[in-house]
């Protein structure tokens, strides 16, 4: 049986901690409830901190810890670790934790080839500090996704991703994405028909790839270069009409080059593709509160071809117009 193992400390997501245990304790054993059959569990969890001590979450629960991690001299072959959401924050879990960023970034080449290490959500936070990520893809969440590439420019962080494996370390986007890479953990250590009968018995959706749908623009406002976020305040009132990149030099005052280089420095991205995710927020606005057929919402924010505008959509969101209406249509 494989041994999960989850660090608590004090201001972590309490759900993120007590999810992941349900879901890979029930693995084997709630679908075999259901169908009367005999119960075959497939993992042991246990939750462990610096000194054995219960943590206390951000919502103000206490869990009580089986151990400390500081007594675990590495990962056995079948063992896994989770590191949960940080729910409180950032700057002070990173501070207050040495030890634990530490004694993580001795695990960097243990047991190499499958996933031994995970995070949830800003728990890649803690990853990141330990080096545990560098040069590695991940993710987490997108609200959070400037000031991680600020602290962590080794990383090639890819927000737009619910689930990342880079090697030996997965990582999960938004909070609740613990749903998903616990799935997937299951898939990965016990199999895709235990993971089928986990995602159908707990109701989980296990065909999410992307956060994109989730995620808003005002992350990429987390910078202080005032001509940019000038230009960014005009593009928010203008979307919609013809911009080009010379009109968006001379109202800035920049060169064309310069003007890409130091958009991309404080945002993360190019005009253009500043200017499409403008666009397609205010298309999923309009998906989400109208009945406006997707041919109106197409000259609305500022395009002429459904056809071009619906794979730009999916591009965006993962997924087309009309299924992004169906799902998150108020």
């Amino acid at each position: 049986m494989k041994t999960v193992t989850i660090i608590g400390f004090n201001g972590a997501l309490a759900s993120a901690i007590t999810g992941m245990i349900d879901l890979f304790r029930m693995a084997g054993v709630t679908w075999a409830r259901i169908h009367g059959e005999q119960p075959h569990a497939q993992f042991r969890t246990r939750l462990l901190t610096e000194n054995g001590e219960p943590c206390r979450c951000i919502n103000g629960v206490t869990l009580l810890a089986d151990g400390s991690w500081q007594e675990v001299d590495g990962l056995g072959a079948d063992d896994l670790l989770i590191i949960p959401t940080i729910g409180a924050p950032i700057d002070e879990i990173l501070q207050t934790n040495n030890s634990l960023i530490q004694w993580l970034s001795q695990l960097q080449d243990t047991n190499p080839g499958d996933v031994r290490v995970a995070s949830n959500c800003t728990g890649a936070f803690l990853l990141a500090a330990a080096g545990l990520l560098d040069g590695r893809e991940a993710t987490t969440h997108w609200g959070f996704s400037n000031q991680f590439r600020e602290r962590f420019p080794a990383v090639d962080l890819r927000p737009e991703k619910l689930v990342t494996v880079d090697g030996a370390v997965a990582c999960a986007g938004g909070g609740m994405a613990w749903w998903d890479l616990g799935v997937y953990l299951v898939e990965r250590l016990a199999g895709a028909q235990v993971a089928r009968e986990l995602a159908k018995a707990f109701v989980i959706d296990a065909g999410r790839t992307s956060q994109a749908p989730y995620s808003a623009l005002q992350a990429r406002r987390y910078h202080s270069d005032k001509p940019i976020l000038k230009l960014q305040d005009w593009l928010d009132d203008h979307f919609h009409q013809a911009v080009t990149l010379p009109s968006l030099a001379a109202m800035s005052g920049l060169t064309e080059r310069s003007l890409i280089r130091r958009f991309k420095d404080a945002t993360g991205d190019t005009p253009t593709g500043y200017l499409q995710t403008l666009r397609i927020e205010a298309a999923r606005q309009y998906l989400e509160n109208s009945r406006v057929s997707v041919e109106a919402i197409t000259r609305l924010v500022g395009y002429e071809d459904v056809s071009s505008f619906s794979r730009l959509f999916r591009k965006h969101t993962g997924m087309a117009p009309g299924v992004y209406r169906s799902r998150f249509g108020r």
